[in-house]
Order: structure tokens, then sequence, then C-alpha cells
């Protein structure tokens, strides 16, 4: 995992991220407290979550899933990127992470565009589905544990509309997945997916590598 994008020497990130990012206070405040936290490697570069919050004004988003929170920097770039009206389901299973997250949402007075949804996501993506919300969602963004990224991915179809998208973190794994001598897990569950996706015809994809690897698969019609 990567707070920054990985293959970049230091001073040209420094470079990239002086002449392309326009960060709200709020939101380099949020990133500078989880810079503290014992499990920062979990947070999103800032390259990346501007790139989302792009892609979220770019679709004209309004309806937005979000599976893994941490301390929240994800979905508040993407709540600040949606309409006054939009909103994002976002699924964790920590509230002391998430307590932070919840602070800066109501700093930046968009607490009122988030659900957030405190268990297991596969049973809140089920509930969802049961609930008939399938084909409703803009856009998701996942990020959670990794052994159920293709769980997630499976659900996450199913929710989007056709014509939406699924942004998928950490597809790169630091360049792990490059290596056929890295045979954990959590390894081998993204390689898998990988393979998957690059495979699956009901999705166009592209894989970016930004952040640690970020896939964006765009549900066909």
């Amino acid at each position: 995992m990567s707070k920054q994008t990985i293959g970049l020497e230091n001073h040209l990130y420094q470079y990239l991220l002086s002449v392309s990012i326009r960060e709200p206070e709020v939101l380099t405040k949020l990133r500078e407290e989880t810079a503290t936290h014992p499990r920062n490697i979990m947070q999103i570069s800032p390259e990346q979550g501007q790139f989302m919050a792009l892609l979220i004004q770019l679709m004209n988003a309004k309806k937005t899933l979000e599976i893994g929170v941490f301390t929240g920097y994800s979905s508040l770039i993407v709540a600040l990127a949606l309409p006054p009206s939009g909103k994002i389901v976002a699924c964790d299973v920590s509230e002391e992470y998430t307590s932070i997250a919840r602070r800066y949402w109501e700093q930046a007075g968009v607490a009122d565009k988030i659900d957030l949804r405190i268990a297991p996501a596969i049973e809140t993506l089920d509930k969802l589905l049961a609930a008939g919300e399938a084909d409703t969602f803009d856009f998701t963004f996942i990020d959670a544990d990794k052994s159920s990224y293709d769980d997630y991915y499976e659900r996450a179809l199913k929710l989007i509309r056709p014509g939406g998208l699924i942004a998928i973190d950490n597809v790169l794994w630091s360049g792990q997945v490059a290596d056929l001598q890295v045979q954990d897990n959590r390894t081998n569950k993204i390689r898998a997916l990988n393979e998957k996706i690059h495979k699956d015809e009901r999705v166009t994809i592209s894989m970016i590598p930004i952040g640690d690897g970020l896939t964006l698969a765009r549900k066909k019609g």
C-alpha cells in the first residue's frame, strides 16, 4: 500500500503535488491527522483522491457507495465533489476509525450526505440488494479487506447502474502482485481479481498507476 503514487522519485512526486493538488483546508487537516495514525498507510494519496473527485464530477454522479472508510479522506473528497443532493452509503466495521471521519464530515458540512453503515460490508451490500437498490448507484469505491475484494466487486457490479463506475484500490499492491515469489493470501486474491476483471466482458476497464494502483471498471449497458 502507498500514501503516494508508487514508482515516482520523491522530487518528481513533490513537483506533481505542487502543480496539481487543490486541496481544501479540511482535507489537508484530515490527511495530516491521519498521518499520525498507526495505520496511516491505509489512507489514499491526495492525487488519487483528487482524480476520483474529478471522475465524480465528470459522471454527474449523485449516488455513490464506499466500501472501506478508515478515517474518511476518500468519502470526504467524494462528498465535496457531489452536488448538494448527493449521497454516499459508506461501509466500515470500525467505530474507532470512523469517529475521526465523522468529525471531519461535520466540519466540512457534508455529514448529511454520508450514510455510514457500521457492519461487515457484505451484510450491508446484501441488504441494499434486498431492498431493491440494484442498478441505482453511479459510483463505487472499493478499499477494504483484500481477501473479500471479489465478493465486493460482484455485489458492486449489481448495485451500480449501466454506465456506472467501480474504482478498486491497491490493485498493484506495492508491486507485490508482479512478484510471483509472493504467495500470501491477500496478494493472491488481488492477483486473481486483476486477472478476472481483465477478462470480464461485463465491464470496460483501465488500470491506472496512481496511488497503489486503481482499477476503473465501467459497467456496460
